[in-house]
């Protein structure tokens, strides 16, 4: 079973040991995460496999993700939780 199929166990995976990261996964995952393709779910399922302080790196802007379908669901991220 992926973390796709069990809303439970993904809202857990998006708890880190950073508040800056649960700020924007747990919003993100409550209000955008079921509007995704299959695609895009995956993908986020492997961006949450990321350590925190590579994940805090490309959310504070302070390196750019080399995986071309991390980085655009980054910054899916950011402009969700900025609306």
């Amino acid at each position: 079973m992926t973390l796709t199929d069990n809303k439970p166990r993904l809202r857990w995976a998006c708890r880190r040991g950073m508040l800056e990261l649960d700020v924007l996964f747990m919003p993100f995952v409550e209000e955008a995460y079921d509007e995704l393709s299959i695609e895009n779910k995956a993908v986020f399922e492997r961006l949450l496999v990321c350590q925190d302080p590579e994940l805090f790196a490309w959310f504070m802007g302070h390196e750019t993700c080399e995986d071309k379908e991390l980085n655009a669901m980054v910054q899916l991220i950011l402009q969700r939780v900025k609306v």
